[in-house]
């Protein structure tokens, strides 16, 4: 059985709020979200399933079907703030939704088979998901799963700070993982700030940039953490529960093994505005020379 790619989309209501295609960054105007899919076809995934806002449901068919129909399967998931779902019935006020942990159980109905978990406005390069897939369909069970790791250093905006899942790595296993908010670069040094001190981090830490592989066992833990958190978080209307919440969980418990996956690729993506002329020119650099079609979906 081919993995499932389970892109997060749902934070991208502001790309996707007209009929209008997201950003173009390719020749063609393929957006970041094209080159995750070509790459994860040709490295073997067998369906993609979006995590989406509901009413942009229509938005994403429009923009996506044309290009997919027949080269893999599609479904699509909402996130949302309804938690009866979790037998959850009080009311909890929120200023945005609950995070990425909590996106992911929006697929735990269409998902039986290992799959992969991506952001959907970041690039993570092909060697990221051959990697995955030679991972999710040899090694991953109940009790292995993975991230894909990359050098803290090939991950940050010219143009501001940005938030990293920095990891502490024994013999490719994931013994910590913290999401640092507020990490840049200082001169020549990587920084991240906390209670308005600095903290140095080595050029070659490895981050999750939310490139994860699971198998659907995942979903029943996450779910029970997901119950206490919104419980422990009711008044704090921005609390997010984050996957790197559940894989912290995971490994200090000792219920899970997460193998840290190292790639020497390049990730890029549009924190900021000022970001977009940098991405574009890197995806002409790697059609230019060859890793791309000039026309992705031609």
């Amino acid at each position: 059985m081919k993995p499932t790619l389970l892109i997060l989309a749902a934070g991208m209501a502001s790309r996707y709020g007209s009929m209008k295609q997201i950003d173009g960054f390719g020749p063609n105007g393929e957006t970041i979200i094209d080159y995750s899919i070509y790459d994860a076809i040709q490295a073997g995934f067998g369906k993609v399933v979006f995590i989406i806002k509901e009413e942009f449901l229509d938005n994403f068919k429009a923009i996506f079907e044309p290009k997919l129909n027949g080269k893999i399967e599609t479904d699509y998931v909402f996130q949302n703030f309804d938690l009866k779902q979790f037998g959850i019935n009080e009311e909890i006020y929120r200023e945005k939704p609950w995070g990425t942990a909590h996106a992911i159980l929006s697929g735990r109905k269409v998902i039986n088979e290992p799959f992969c978990v991506i952001n959907a406005d970041d690039y993570y390069g092909a060697d990221a998901f051959k990697k995955m897939v030679e991972f999710l369909t040899s090694e991953a069970n109940g009790s292995n799963y993975s991230l894909v790791g990359y050098e803290i250093s090939k991950t940050l905006s010219e143009y501001g700070s940005v938030s990293r899942g920095v990891c502490s790595v024994e013999n490719d296993k994931l013994t910590d993982i913290n999401e640092r908010t507020k990490v840049y670069k200082k001169g020549d040094v990587i920084v991240y700030e906390e209670d308005g001190k600095e903290f140095p981090l080595a050029p070659d830490t490895r981050v999750s940039m939310n490139f994860w592989g699971f198998t659907p066992e995942v979903f029943k833990t996450t779910e029970d953490l997901f119950v206490k958190f919104a419980q422990d978080n009711k008044e704090k209307p921005k609390a997010e529960f984050f996957i790197p919440l559940v894989a912290d969980h995971l490994v200090q418990t000792q219920t899970a093994d997460f193998k840290v996956i190292p790639t020497s690729s390049k990730w890029f993506g549009v924190t900021y505005k000022e970001d977009k002329p940098i991405v574009q020119d890197s995806i002409n650099e790697l059609v230019n020379n060859g890793t791309y079609p000039e026309n992705l979906w031609a």
